[in-house]
């Protein structure tokens, strides 16, 4: 589950969206590394594009910012 994603490709679109995912939603091979999991947070572009999975809210927005992005909730 764990795969590098280069955030720095685009750097006219510095907003990306933080939604929660339900593990049941995800593809089987993803399901199979939650370690029980039932709720994750996507990371994603302008576009719609997944960028990321991560465990909880917090760890998605602090990642947005590592990487200079200005992170905004989806509801």
């Amino acid at each position: 589950m764990e795969s590098k994603f280069d955030f720095q490709n685009d750097p006219q679109d510095r907003i990306v969206y933080i939604r929660s995912v339900e593990a049941q939603d995800l593809p089987d091979d993803v399901q199979a590394e939650l370690g029980g999991l039932k709720q994750l947070y996507a990371v994603h572009s302008s576009d719609g594009e997944r960028l990321a999975l991560v465990r909880d809210r917090d760890m998605a927005f602090m990642l947005a910012r590592q990487n200079d992005y200005a992170p905004v909730a989806v509801h």
